[in-house]
């Protein structure tokens, strides 16, 4: 999920894929008041962090620990886990890290360097489809030396690997509870990291509460979290409306943040006065064409799709200025963004499209199935897919069905095993570096369950890239490889979105909780009144 150099800039584009809560300090109140209520339409797709390249991290970062993490207001990994980690050659091949002192998993089990092994060498092993395993694909082999000192040879140079330890599918667990070779299949988490989970239900709620015991960079700022989970927007502002929660992150309609936006300082006598905390979103929207299918394996199908898509009118009807055209996978604000899809196709025209696909010998409109979700990605998705499936339909040359699957879990099943000719996806950077918003979605295996193996990006330009420490010098393999995606037309970017926490006035913190991994660390909210 994420420019060296301009990784200052970085920092305030931030987008956000966690709602997390705080509360006051012991003894400061009932128990009630010792904590925050956070709303949330988006619920983990699985607990174990060797299973999740997604949403899921939203959680894990505040109940796990990884080596490398980013405390806030910085952009370049910092340790955690870690007390000192780096590169011990020239080739960017070989990274060290030393270890804390005296760390330990909830359970009361030592963490130490057979742990971090553990942690990585599973995931690795147990290979999810579409999971995590993507990440590591520099990884060569873990090596420990006592107990406090981890090495990572790497296969190849590779400079964004500190970035990669401090993504939460690096999380480090306790070997006892989790099985070298396969999942962990209760709801519980045994992890170090600034939160317990006490209980978790994926249809209603996750307590958290204070681990005492953590040792890292993070400073608590609060006691305990719940985090309630809505399948609806409109729940969920219900709820924000009624202070039935404090906070909400990831579902709100356009109409709501706007509605939010008018009110503000002309709240009427007995209304919830609300705050809302707006950032640069690097969140990015885009359409994933299966190869497998008849029609979305056709390249002139796919290219007039990409010639057909309006995106100012999706994002006025949709988002309603809450979002902005994309026309690159790589967003703007992160170094190396171009504009490629303008480039090949311009503006929309519907001619165009009609005559790619006749001079690929189709003549009749093509029938295509485009699946979507609300979970995660909001109710909002909906009407985009509406107006997607308006706008090609309009064309005359498109007759769209459009299919949804009510949870993430169920949704992710369909895309990593096959099921969806075309589908929408959601990407919140892993790490703030254009090599985040390109390396994940090519090659055999990777995040969005659909091969894409283009060797010149894979064999040439990452690895080129990736030789380079300084990130401000990568810019033209970027520019390169985004014009290579606008070419084969595997993933159509749609839209890149600004972020937007809603809380009540009382609630403060939310401007430092973002991180450059677009998730928030729970750590840094509190209550105006306790402090």
């Amino acid at each position: 999920m994420f420019n060296r150099t301009s990784l200052q800039a970085i920092a305030a584009l931030a987008s956000i894929s966690l709602l997390a809560g705080c509360g006051l300090l012991p003894g400061g109140g009932s128990d009630a008041e010792q904590k925050i209520i956070v709303g949330s339409t988006s619920v983990p797709s699985t607990l174990d962090p060797a299973a999740s390249w997604d949403g899921s991290w939203e959680l894990f970062r505040n109940v796990f620990q990884t080596l490398l993490s980013f405390p806030t207001g910085s952009t370049t990994p910092q340790p955690d886990a870690a007390k000192k980690c780096e590169f011990t050659d020239a080739s960017n091949k070989t990274f060290q890290c030393m270890l804390r002192e005296g760390l330990k998993f909830s359970d009361g089990e030592r963490l130490d360097a057979e742990a971090v092994k553990h942690s990585i060498d599973r995931i690795v092993k147990i290979d999810v489809k579409a999971g995590p395993k993507g990440l590591l694909g520099s990884l060569d082999r873990v090596e420990t030396e006592g107990e406090s000192t981890v090495t990572f040879h790497l296969n190849k140079a590779d400079a964004t690997f500190p970035f990669v330890l401090a993504t939460p599918a690096m999380s480090i667990v306790a070997p006892k509870e989790y099985p070298a070779d396969r999942l962990r299949e209760d709801d519980r988490v045994t992890g170090s990291g600034p939160y317990v989970l006490k209980s978790y239900d994926p249809d209603s709620s996750a307590e958290l509460a204070a681990n005492h015991d953590y040792k890292g960079f993070a400073k608590r700022r609060n006691e305990a979290v719940t985090i309630r989970y809505f399948k609806e927007s409109g729940a969920l502002m219900q709820a924000l409306e009624a202070q039935q929660i404090d906070l909400t992150y990831r579902g709100l309609t356009a109409e709501e943040v706007l509605a939010i936006e008018d009110r503000q300082g002309k709240e009427k006598e007995g209304e919830t006065k609300l705050q809302l905390i707006e950032t640069v979103g690097s969140e990015i929207r885009f359409l994933v064409f299966n190869p497998k299918d008849p029609a979305a394996g056709n390249p002139a199908v796919r290219k007039a799709v990409a010639q057909v898509i309006d995106r100012d009118a999706l994002v006025a009807k949709a988002y309603m200025g809450t979002a902005e055209p994309l026309y690159s996978m790589i967003p703007k604000g992160v170094a190396g963004h171009t504009t490629p899809f303008f480039d090949s196709f311009g503006s929309p025209s519907a001619e165009k499209a009609g005559q790619i696909l006749r001079e690929a010998g189709i003549n009749e409109p093509v029938a295509l199935t485009l699946w979507y979700t609300t979970d995660r990605y909001g109710s909002s998705t909906k009407p985009e897919f509406e107006e997607i499936r308006r706008q090609l339909e309009d064309s005359k040359l498109f007759k769209v069905t459009l299919k949804s699957r009510p949870t993430w879990k169920e949704y992710t099943k369909g895309f990593q095993q096959g099921e969806f000719p075309v589908f929408g996806r959601g990407w919140n950077p892993d790490f703030p570096d254009p090599d985040n918003f390109i390396a994940p979605f090519v090659g055999k295996e990777n995040a969005v369950g659909t091969p894409y193996e283009q060797r010149e990006i894979l064999d040439e330009l990452l690895p080129k890239s990736r030789r380079q420490p300084d990130r401000g010098a990568v810019s033209d393999q970027f520019h390169t490889a985004q014009k290579i995606i606008a070419k084969d037309v595997r993933l159509l970017p749609l839209w890149q979105g600004k972020t937007y926490i809603a809380a009540s006035d009382e609630i403060a913190g939310g401007e430092r909780a973002l991180d450059p991994q677009t998730v928030m660390q729970m750590w840094e909210l509190h209550r105006k009144t306790s402090w």
